[in-house]
């Protein structure tokens, strides 16, 4: 399995995530420019937090005009894993692969803290390794991160059991649902507020996100 992490202009977890698959994980990982035009060879693509182009318009919107953004929609097309992460996942759903969209946190604040998640569907390339409504702590840290979507979309969502994760106990920025991360139909793409590379290690403070490295990887292996 070959992962590449894709770098915009403004990414700053990037390495973070990278690090998570090469130095936790020994992972077969990449970084990719946002310039390149083909991810052949790659098994899994990776939008990791950030700032993309400096969020100017609005978060992930001028990020879905890179280079690269139609391999990722391929790679998504064909079955494979597409991760998008805080950043990630708002260009995930700007560019269609995920449905709603994220928007300023009810506060108006930045919001960095950590935060318990419910694992709501453990049936995903991307959380065999949790326990069906398993209580995580998850670092967040964003300035958009509410999840919006119309009503029909969010019964779809439930319906199809599209929630991965939901905000348990606290909704630190107003999201509907309680929404922290969703994936598509397929389960193949999913995008998420939390940052899970930040607690792949017990120096970093914790190792809830570790099982999602593990059941990327497991499922890359079975395919």
């Amino acid at each position: 399995m070959k992962i590449a992490v894709i770098v915009f202009p403004g990414s700053n977890c990037d390495i973070d995530m990278y690090e998570a698959f090469h130095t936790v994980c020994r992972a077969d990982v990449e970084y990719v420019s946002y310039k390149e035009k083909s991810l052949a060879g790659f098994d899994v693509a990776v939008l990791p937090g950030g700032f993309s182009y400096g969020d100017y318009l609005r978060t992930g919107a001028i990020a879905r005009f890179s280079n690269i953004i139609p391999a990722v929609k391929k790679m998504a097309e064909e079955g494979k894993l597409v991760l998008g992460v805080c950043n990630g996942f708002q260009i995930l759903t700007e560019m269609g692969l995920l449905p709603g969209a994220l928007k300023k946190n009810d506060s108006l604040q930045f919001v960095c803290k950590t935060v318990t998640l419910e694992v709501e569907n453990t049936h995903t390339p991307f959380t065999t390794e949790y326990e069906d409504k398993e209580l995580i702590r998850i670092p967040i840290a964003h300035g958009d991160g509410s999840y919006y979507a119309d009503e029909d979309v969010l019964e779809d969502l439930e319906v199809n059991h599209q929630v991965v994760f939901r905000y348990h106990g606290e909704n630190p920025n107003g999201s509907l649902h309680d929404i922290a991360g969703i994936c598509n139909k397929e389960g193949n793409v999913l995008g998420m507020m939390p940052h899970p590379e930040r607690v792949v290690e017990q120096i970093l403070g914790g190792t809830d996100g570790l099982p999602l490295f593990k059941s990327l990887l497991k499922a890359g292996v079975q395919a």
